[in-house]
């Protein structure tokens, strides 16, 4: 079986999966040990569309399948956060007709997909400048939150607008005052202070990040969140990614020692 499962983890993408396959790293797959709470940078959209002649704005209505699936997924794992990368504060220098039709996705997949999310007690949030969105954006977005507020599944985290630099300039913001309020004294500024002023205050860091596409940066995502996570890159690009990838990736993830800066266990 070992030998089967290292077969299928090292063999490229370019092969159909059997079940027997699948099976087998679901298998291997540790209920246990589950990460709990997995970010992605949901990349590689538009060079999939344009290795296939087609627009841009095709790759990213493909790379809402995969999120469906992979949100599918985790809440079937019982994964308790979720936070992808849908779009952030560097992507508004894009062509106007690419910016426009994300914002358009952003909407149609909300209303399209809020009552399976609902129903599958998936609890919607959106981190990064909100405000800054259109307005027809942040409606969907208020609409979603407060549909599933109650919900105690699936913490999706929809990254919108989102820029590591800009949270902690907020975060930074926020604090600042709160000392010019005499709410707090400069003694008081710690990292746990410094946490709770996040948009993902009261959500555990990530335990894994994943970056389909090949490409080997964290593009200004969870600078904060991400000092201890543990990353994982993959060559497919987002519309190819599904759960074998998803499974794939926790399982390495549950091959690897997390020391946090201490030494190996013996």
């Amino acid at each position: 079986m070992l030998k089967k499962l290292w077969n299928f983890l090292s063999r490229s993408r370019g092969k159909k999966d059997t079940v027997d396959d699948i099976e087998s790293v679901m298998q291997a797959v540790d209920r246990e040990r589950l990460p709990k709470h997995i970010a992605i940078i949901m990349d590689g959209n538009g060079r999939w569309a344009q290795r296939r002649g087609m627009p841009r704005t095709y790759g990213h209505k493909a790379g809402v399948e995969s999120l469906r699936e992979i949100v599918r997924a985790c809440n079937e794992l019982k994964i308790p956060v979720l936070t992808v990368y849908a779009f952030s504060t560097e992507n508004w220098k894009r062509p106007r007709e690419e910016v426009d039709a994300l914002m358009d996705l952003l909407v149609e997949y909300v209303y399209k997909e809020i009552d399976e999310l609902d129903r599958n007690k998936v609890q919607v949030r959106a981190i990064g400048r909100i405000h800054k969105l259109p307005e027809k954006c942040q409606q969907a977005v208020a609409f979603a939150r407060e549909r599933t507020k109650d919900n105690d599944g699936l913490i999706l985290n929809l990254a919108l607008n989102y820029g590591g630099r800009s949270e902690l300039v907020d975060a930074v913001r926020s604090i600042l005052q709160m000392t010019a309020d005499k709410k707090i004294s400069i003694k008081d500024i710690d990292e746990q202070l410094i946490s709770s002023h996040l948009y993902t205050a009261g959500l555990p860091d990530p335990d894994l990040l994943i970056r389909p596409s090949g490409d080997f940066r964290i593009s200004n995502f969870l600078l904060w969140q991400l000092a201890y996570t543990e990353f994982w890159y993959t060559d497919v690009m987002w519309p190819d990614f599904r759960k074998e990838d998803l499974l794939r990736a926790i399982y390495d993830y549950q091959n690897r020692e997390r020391r946090f800066g201490g030494l190996k266990q013996k």
